[in-house]
């Protein structure tokens, strides 16, 4: 790269595997906890509760925000939450994913982490989360909305319209 020169990107990029990262993101501290799965089952979604279950001290409930992925639904997953009451399950709506505030943080970690990365193999990408996760917990922040919810509401009704307006 030179000053000046757009970004590029290959035709022929090789994947060298993939992992799948499961997150909880405390909204309050901005500290995450985070583990990396090879697969996105439910027996690995069931032991990230479990990891989550480990860190967050007992006294506290527990307020997961997901997506409707069928793997946080199963009959696993429902019997261990109906063992462990202080977990309180939300799901956003479907194809509202945005909605939840990880899904912020997992766009950092692709921005400052992954984007130009060039990981030889899953484990070479695994520890590049991991070591992203560590530095992030070193001085987590919270994100902060700076518009009300009215505000954004605003904004997404005023963008349908214009959006159906010009016939797209």
């Amino acid at each position: 790269m030179r000053p000046g020169q757009i970004e590029r990107r290959t035709h022929d990029y090789a994947r060298h595997g993939t992992t799948s990262l499961f997150a909880a993101l405390d909204t309050e501290s901005g500290e995450l906890i985070g583990q990396t799965q090879r697969r996105h089952r439910s027996m690995e979604f069931r032991s990230f509760l479990d990891t989550i279950e480990e860190n967050v001290p007992p006294h506290l409930d527990i307020h997961p925000i997901l997506d409707n992925y069928g793997t946080h639904k199963t009959q696993l997953v429902r019997d261990w939450l109906a063992k462990r009451p202080r977990f309180h399950l939300h799901f956003t709506p479907t194809s509202a994913s945005w909605l939840n505030l990880v899904e912020r943080w997992f766009a950092r970690l692709t921005e400052k982490q992954l984007r130009r990365g060039v990981h030889r193999s899953t484990k070479e990408l695994e520890t590049a989360i991991k070591n992203f996760i560590q530095h992030h917990n070193k001085n987590p922040k919270p994100f902060v909305w700076h518009k009300t919810a009215d505000q954004i509401l605003d904004s997404v009704a005023r963008f349908c319209k214009r959006t159906l307006d010009s016939g797209h």
